[in-house]
């Protein structure tokens, strides 16, 4: 089996192993929650002024909540065999549909998130590293120092002030024009500081390569040389990074997503764990765990392109 072939096989079968493992904790997790499941779910369907025990009642016949719990699991299992997330227990709409509206939210808020982190982390951190111990070193220190210092939220609640209410210049919350300006900046100025500093590091590692010294020797523009040379080594060691940092990114929305209302996975996650909406929370972590999967086979094909070094045979000396 090829390399290509080998990761492809190791992270289907691990995708095939967290949706069934995933899928059965959060439906544990849910049962063992205090406070009975069917009032919640009446509640969100009719607000908790028009539930009374006769509703709970109707909603726990309705969806067979006094079954044997194995039978319940058992029956989603067999429905996730067959691509079925089943309905919303709360507004009854399909599952699949609700879950592609948070997913294609969540995708939109991680991939600019992950631009705006990487064009300033990698930006400061490409200057940090043409002279170390420089000025640009030196801020670039501060700069990963004081955004790592900062919670996301307190972050995203300074932007909310100073750049929706001081300013004026993009809404605190919503979907509205502009609203993903500032969920996007929380996230993504906060992942910019560990960023610039792997960046700094790697690329003054490479430039200090018997290969790049080779390089310039040949009189080749150190422009050329720091393109096609330097960065492109250096990305061998960023890129694995970036993809751990994506995924942290991913478990971060739910606080930032719920902190600017961005109708998002982590948001819908939270609403499903209130009101007991079972099909949703499964398919929620689902997605969000499928989704790191995703991220981790995409980072290791992109090290294979980018590596360099010869496959399929051994490298000697």
């Amino acid at each position: 089996m090829t390399r290509l072939g080998g990761v492809i096989a190791r992270r289907g079968a691990q995708a095939l192993a967290v949706a069934i493992g995933v899928s059965a904790l959060c439906f544990v997790i849910t049962q063992r929650l205090p406070g009975d499941i069917a009032y919640r779910i009446a509640a969100g369907r009719y607000g908790y002024d028009m539930v009374d025990a006769d509703a709970a009642a109707s909603v726990r016949d309705e969806l067979g909540l006094d079954r044997p719990l194995w039978q319940q699991l058992g029956e989603w299992v067999a429905d996730l065999l067959r691509l079925d997330l089943g309905r919303s227990l709360v507004t009854s709409q399909p599952v699949l549909t609700e879950v592609s509206h948070y997913l294609a939210a969540t995708l939109q808020l991680a991939v600019l998130s992950i631009v705006i982190a990487v064009i300033v982390g990698a930006g400061i951190g490409v200057v940090a590293a043409r002279r170390p111990g420089g000025f640009a070193d030196r801020f670039s220190s501060l700069w990963v120092a004081g955004v790592r210092a900062v919670p996301p939220f307190l972050l995203g609640l300074l932007l909310m002030i100073v750049l929706s209410a001081q300013l004026g210049l993009f809404p605190a919350v919503g979907h509205g024009d502009g609203g993903i300006v500032l969920p996007a900046l929380t996230l993504g100025l906060s992942l910019s500081g560990l960023i610039a500093r792997v960046t700094r590091d790697a690329v003054v590692e490479v430039r200090g390569s018997a290969y790049v010294e080779f390089a310039l020797t040949k009189g080749l523009p150190e422009r050329w040389v720091l393109v096609r040379h330097v960065l492109r080594n250096a990305a061998v060691s960023l890129v694995p990074y970036l993809g751990v940092q994506f995924v942290v990114l991913i478990e971060g929305v739910v606080v930032v997503e719920s902190l600017f209302a961005w109708d998002g996975l982590g948001h819908s996650l939270v609403h499903a764990v209130f009101w007991r909406d079972i099909p949703v929370l499964q398919a929620s972590a689902l997605v969000l765990a499928l989704l790191i999967v995703l991220v981790n086979t995409l980072v290791d094909l992109a090290v294979l392109g980018l590596d360099p070094r010869p496959r399929g045979r051994a490298v000697t000396a």
